[in-house]
């Protein structure tokens, strides 16, 4: 997890630092035998414009499939502090890419949920 920190630090954009951290417990993941999948590939979300004059954080979080080839499927919002901040979270979840979840040695699709914070500078 803090590998995936130094990581986002070094995306810190100037208007916004999303900090983009995988929950401890992955959704729908049915036993202990899955390893879950790792992030290769984060791209930071970028705040609308309009975001930083009216407020100085935002919280949105995203389920999406995980598929055995690592790529990012179906992204749905689970909830949002802001409606105006879903769409750049989408669009940046999109462009992750990961390692695939692992179960018995074969590499499995999952659902994860990950929260996506904005913070203005």
């Amino acid at each position: 997890m803090a590998h995936m920190l130094l990581f986002m630090q070094k995306l810190r954009g100037p208007l916004v630092l999303a900090a983009c951290l995988i929950l401890p417990k992955w959704t729908l993941l049915a036993d202990e035998k899955t390893e879950p999948p790792v992030p290769v590939r984060m791209v930071a979300p970028i705040a609308p414009a309009g975001f930083s004059h009216n407020r100085s954080a935002g919280l949105v979080t995203v389920n999406f499939l995980v598929d055995d080839k690592g790529n990012v499927q179906e992204p749905t919002v689970l909830k949002s502090s802001h409606p105006e901040l879903e769409e750049p979270a989408i669009t940046a979840i999109k462009k992750w890419r990961f390692k695939p979840a692992v179960r018995d040695g074969t590499p499995v699709a999952v659902h994860v949920s990950i929260p996506i914070k904005f913070q203005v500078e």
